[in-house]
């Protein structure tokens, strides 16, 4: 006999089901292959927050409404980030990485699920310090388009400089971290010559195809919220964009290993989830 809280669950499931396939067809963003966990969780907090009795009652809104979806795309975009967030992985870049980089006349980065931009700017930080910021192009990407708004304007709260200026010099930062920047009453807005060579864009990763042909892609924790198909996918499609000698950085809890490119790639940081292409 199925119990009242199984029976709750199925409905739940296949509500949230119909969900994402509505959103695909009317908007055209999809989250079909996202991890379900992940999905759920965030589609329930936000039908909580909202005094929404169900799921369904949620798909009748957004249907109707795009400022309700633009809400849920909200709730459902990953936005955890922060300057030079996890610094031994800066550091390993500065110390395995950017020695192959001098060796290119021009470098191309693209950062996939580029968020709000902290870690844009810390990676252009990075750059200008190792002196390879004037011969290199950064294309910071995004699903969503109001993270991209806020990314462009290199402006941050100010709530959280302590930890960003720790972080800075735990990655092996040279200067003065306050250099970068300057500080209002509640917000630090970063040195515009820190992003006249970066192109933010929106891109999404689960729909959109080859963006561009580039030295490195750094994509931290994106991978870890899809099923292992679509993980695979992205991983192709990285696969594609990346040049022979290229580097792919990835977050502490995602891996290549067992993916279909695995045999493209070696490990340059094993911990820090670093690989360099070899062939493809």
């Amino acid at each position: 006999m199925v119990s009242d809280r199984e029976l709750q669950d199925k409905i739940i499931n296949l509500e949230l089901e119909l969900l994402l396939e509505a959103i695909q067809k009317h908007y055209g963003y999809d989250f079909r292959e996202y991890s379900r966990a992940h999905v759920k969780r965030r589609v329930m907090h936000y039908i909580s927050l909202n005094s929404i009795p169900h799921i369904s009652e949620l798909q009748h809104r957004l249907l109707n409404d795009e400022h309700c979806f633009k809400k849920l795309l909200k709730e459902l975009s990953i936005n955890v980030t922060e300057m030079f967030r996890n610094p031994s992985f800066y550091k390993a870049v500065r110390e395995k990485v950017v020695g192959i980089l001098k060796t290119y006349p021009y470098i191309k980065i693209w950062h996939a699920g580029c968020s709000t931009g902290e870690e844009v700017y810390s990676f252009a930080i990075l750059l200008q310090e190792e002196g390879l910021y004037d011969r290199a192009q950064i294309y910071a990407t995004d699903f969503n388009g109001e993270v991209i708004k806020k990314a462009k304007t290199g402006s941050f709260s100010i709530r959280n400089i302590k930890d960003y200026t720790s972080n800075y010099q735990q990655s092996g930062g040279r200067e003065s971290f306050s250099d970068y920047y300057h500080a209002t009453d509640n917000r630090v807005i970063f040195d515009k010559n820190l992003s006249k060579n970066i192109v933010f864009a929106e891109h999404n990763l689960v729909t959109d195809g080859v963006f561009a042909e580039v030295n490195m892609i750094i994509s931290r924790n994106v991978l870890i919220y899809f099923n292992r198909e679509l993980q695979n996918k992205v991983l192709n499609l990285m696969d594609r964009s990346l040049v022979t000698g290229g580097f792919l950085g990835l977050g502490s809890k995602e891996t290549i290993m067992f993916s279909e490119i695995s045999a493209h790639y070696k490990a340059i940081d094993s911990k820090e989830r670093i690989y360099k292409k070899t062939h493809g």
